[in-house]
């Protein structure tokens, strides 16, 4: 995944820097031929790469660091700010003003158009939009097919006309059913290549539906050639925003969107895997905190907010910070932990734990422990679980073990990790945030 090399090989190149004795040029070159390697094996355009490291070396030996904060922390800091401005700046969000929103999606063949059709659709309907989906790809047979799959696992009306081969027909004919929308998704006809062909049938759609929003839907694997696909489309069609898929299998992402940085056209969104819910608003910002191991808690807290209620949310903080949360507050903890997505791609949104580099297979039998945990606690009473010290004695242990199908050491292992959990949320009883960090530094990497 490119967020795994990627950032693993420019945290190492940072982490040779924090261990050197002096801060002097002969380390400094080192970071710099280090970072460029990292960059050149992400298929970042050359010229970009000894670009961006000419700057990060020359602010380097030239700044200082402001006071409270050491040489090798402001050298970070630099290679951060380089980074983001390489990436584009800063986010673009997409803020939806009239109605229907009509945002229409373009891309030649293979680049995840449709899929990425219905991941937006999720996108928006999770922050209470009404959505609608309309294909006017007539090249390919099975595209209404697939959206009208995906329509119907997300619960979304998908208009079209797999019979009808002029894609304005199909767009006049469901018009007026449209406007009833919050956010309409125009999917559009692709090409093995961005041919006049092409052109010519996005404008005339574009002309008849005048969206608010075109986005280019570029895969990862192109690597440096997004840059110039990307100019191209917005040239053609004006383009007001990207959408790089793949993102999750393929080294050349950095390449991608490194390459799509430089155009006029930002990037609105990545797709970081295949399920329906594997998509990111882009970020130049959060994207580099977390491939340095920064974490990324905006990003954190908007994935919890997608699972939790703000209520649930705060009667829980109540809960943890006066340290009387009991087994079925942890039980929700952990069904909320599991929608959130797998745990490696939770870990890496916490400040410090992306420089852990924990082995995947470590992560997994966390995640194969979490799921026993939560049928050892479906075996338990109602009692058991609001007051497992005074219930759970051993001839009960005996009995949820057996009626989970594990072993009494598993039961007592979730009890062990209970208590000391409670332990640690009592000793932090009555502090502030403030406080509450400041007890954690030194425990956290990086920090």
């Amino acid at each position: 995944m490119v967020l795994d090399k990627l950032g693993s090989s420019l945290r190492e190149a940072l982490g040779k820097l924090a261990k050197s004795l002096l801060v002097d040029e002969k380390a400094i070159d080192e970071l710099v031929k280090e970072l460029q390697r990292s960059l050149l094996k992400a298929d970042v355009n050359v010229q970009q790469v000894f670009k961006l490291t000419e700057t990060i070396k020359s602010r380097a030996l030239k700044e200082k660091a402001p006071a409270g904060m050491s040489q090798k922390e402001y050298i970070v800091k630099i290679v951060y700010d380089e980074l983001v401005n390489l990436l584009g700046k800063e986010g673009y969000k997409i803020d939806i003003k009239t109605k229907p929103f009509k945002i229409m999606l373009v891309g030649l063949f293979g680049s995840g158009k449709t899929t990425t059709t219905g991941k937006i659709a999720k996108f928006f309907q999770k922050r209470g939009y009404k959505i609608a989906v309309i294909q006017t790809d007539t090249w390919r047979p099975a595209a209404y097919t697939q959206l009208k799959t995906l329509g119907e696992q997300l619960n979304i009306p998908v208009f079209g006309d797999p019979k009808e081969k002029n894609p304005e027909k199909i767009y006049k004919k469901f018009e007026k059913d449209l406007e009833k929308f919050d956010i309409v998704i125009i999917d559009t006809a692709g090409r093995d290549a961005l041919s006049k062909e092409l052109i010519e049938e996005i404008k005339k759609i574009g002309k008849l539906t005048k969206p608010s929003e075109v986005l280019l839907v570029l895969s990862a694997d192109i690597g440096q050639v997004a840059e110039k696909q990307a100019q191209a489309f917005h040239e053609a069609v004006g383009v007001t925003g990207l959408v790089i898929t793949k993102m999750d299998g393929t080294a050349k992402g950095g390449g991608a969107l490194a390459g799509a940085g430089v155009t006029k056209a930002p990037v609105k969104f990545v797709g970081l895997g295949e399920k329906i819910d594997d998509l990111e608003p882009f970020d130049p910002t959060r994207f580099v905190s977390r491939i340095l191991g920064m974490g990324d808690l905006e990003t954190l807290l908007e994935k919890a907010r997608e699972v939790v209620t703000e209520e649930k949310a705060q009667e829980m903080s109540e809960k943890l910070i006066k340290g009387d949360f009991n087994l079925i507050d942890l039980y929700e903890q952990m069904s909320s932990m599991k929608k959130m997505g797998p745990l490696s791609k939770v870990l890496e949104l916490i400040p410090g734990f992306g420089k852990m580099n924990i082995p995947e297979g470590m992560l997994e039998t966390q995640e194969g422990k979490l799921e026993k945990w939560k049928i050892i606690m479906q075996s338990m009473t109602k009692k058991e679980l609001e007051d497992p010290e005074k219930y759970l004695d051993s001839s009960r242990i005996e009995r949820i073990a057996k009626g989970a199908g594990t072993t009494t050491a598993e039961v007592r292992e979730l009890l062990k990790q209970y208590k000391q959990s409670k332990k640690m949320m009592k000793m932090f009883k009555g502090d502030n945030p403030e406080k509450l960090m400041k007890k954690f530094k030194g425990k956290l990497p990086g920090m």
